[in-house]
């Protein structure tokens, strides 16, 4: 497979990231792609939070949540998809498919034998990351979910839509414009981390495929798999969950949200951040600490 990997000095000084890189490259399945994670707390703390950002981001979406979340006396581990951060990028398009990126997190986290895991998703971190607890449901015991879906082959409205055709017209769409219209309380090299990982458009063969991949129509490939995660959080789900919504999401906000709720056994009443928007993660430290409350973790 051809990939491309970004050279280091693309993240150098990135404002409010001081976490060291950590990589694996011999994923079952993988062998020979790097997949870069953060890693900080003890790795023998009790907790882990694993947390997955989405389209176009990388593990710098959590750094206001890491911080809170090791301070609770638990390991934070924040991997990178393929295509995205400091992770190997594969220069094909076709390459990009739900259950390459689905087998990839199953793999990583199997090797690192995460268990008690709190997993913590927004966009296709949730869209891929709550399809993974019902295949490794020994290793799963709590859900912070933030603006996402479990798509089964139908319409996400016409903002979606129109994201997608956006995306599409754009094969070397500026990332760090979008998060900077996005969260505009954002300085603008704050901003300019996101566009980082992506030296020209060769790189992004990521960033174009993920928005062409959310399964809004029948036969699409992960609808199958997505039906079942839905049953599993429905019916199997005995888990602790927390649920915060940027209310700005123009695609993946309220609304969604609360079907979303719905599928959730026992979840409870969402935090509503009314200033937030798509990328929630940036108003992130209120949403870390209301968890922990919530699940009982500040002493």
């Amino acid at each position: 497979m051809d990939v491309l990997r970004t050279p280091d000095d693309r993240f150098e000084k990135l404002p409010g990231y001081a976490f060291a890189p950590n990589y694996v490259d011999d994923l079952k399945g993988y062998e020979g792609i790097r997949v870069h994670y953060v890693d900080e707390g003890q790795n023998e703390a009790p907790r882990t939070f694993l947390c997955l950002p989405g389209e176009p981001t990388w593990a710098y979406l959590y750094r206001r949540m890491i911080p809170i979340f090791a301070g609770s006396g638990a390991r934070v581990v924040v991997p990178d998809w393929l295509g995205f951060g400091r992770s190997d990028k594969p220069v094909d398009d076709n390459v990009y498919g739900f259950h390459f990126h689905r087998e990839m997190m199953i793999a990583f986290i199997e090797k690192l034998d995460l268990k008690n895991i709190t997993l913590v998703v927004q966009d296709w971190g949730g869209i891929l990351g709550l399809t993974l607890p019902m295949d490794l449901s020994e290793r799963f015991a709590r859900l912070i979910v933030m603006n996402t879906a479990i798509p089964v082959g139908e319409s996400l409205g016409g903002g979606f839509q129109g994201w997608k055709d956006y995306v599409a017209s754009r094969p070397d769409m500026d990332c760090r414009a979008l998060i900077k219209r996005a969260c505009p309380h954002l300085s603008e090299s704050e901003a300019q981390a996101y566009e980082a990982p992506f030296p020209d458009q060769r790189y992004k063969a990521g960033v174009r495929r993920f928005p062409q991949m959310v399964m809004i129509e029948p036969g699409m490939e992960g609808i199958e798999t997505a039906k079942r995660a839905r049953h599993f959080w429905q019916s199997e789900w005995s888990g602790e969950s927390f649920m915060a919504i940027g209310a700005r999401d123009p695609v993946l906000g309220g609304p969604v949200m609360s079907k979303l709720r719905k599928t959730i056994k026992d979840c409870p009443e969402p935090m509503v951040l009314k200033e937030a928007g798509h990328f929630v993660q940036e108003w992130g430290e209120p949403i870390a600490r209301a968890a922990l409350r919530h699940f009982g973790d500040i002493y």
